[in-house]
């Protein structure tokens, strides 16, 4: 039997899957536009940088920023860091993985993604890690 107080949520109109839509394909040009960004040398404080001009130049707002307190635009996780790391100063080196978590919102809509970049060459071992945790996606 259904909780007389738990109510069925409304189905969305166009309109809000428009803004569903919109709000997806700025975190989608977020994170192939950072691609271009993450290589050595660079630091996760920059790429949180440009996703957050980004973000807000399409009249959007960065998700996780202020999310219970979060600083940040960008979750940014280098090599055995699992998840929701900080950005920081410390460059990106050769040979290391980059998890970036990117959330945007547009009038009230949330679009979140995640993608993982090779930082340059990478062992065989991080080729194959990537190749198959994309696979099992």
């Amino acid at each position: 039997m259904r909780s007389p107080l738990r109510q069925e949520p409304k189905p969305l109109t166009l309109d809000e899957i428009k803004l569903m839509e919109i709000a997806g394909s700025i975190t989608a040009e977020v994170l192939r536009m950072l691609e271009g960004y993450v290589k050595p040398g660079k630091t996760t404080s920059e790429l949180n940088k440009i996703a957050e001009d980004y973000i807000l130049s399409k009249n959007a707002v960065p998700t996780f920023k202020g999310y219970l307190g979060y600083p940040f635009t960008l979750c940014t996780s280098v090599d055995e860091c699992v998840v929701h790391g900080f950005p920081n100063d410390v460059p990106l080196v050769e040979g290391q993985i980059l998890s970036i978590d990117c959330g945007s919102t547009y009038q009230g809509f949330v679009g979140d993604s995640a993608v993982t970049y090779a930082v340059g060459d990478v062992s065989e071992e991080k080729k194959k890690l990537m190749k198959v945790t994309e696979e099992s996606l």
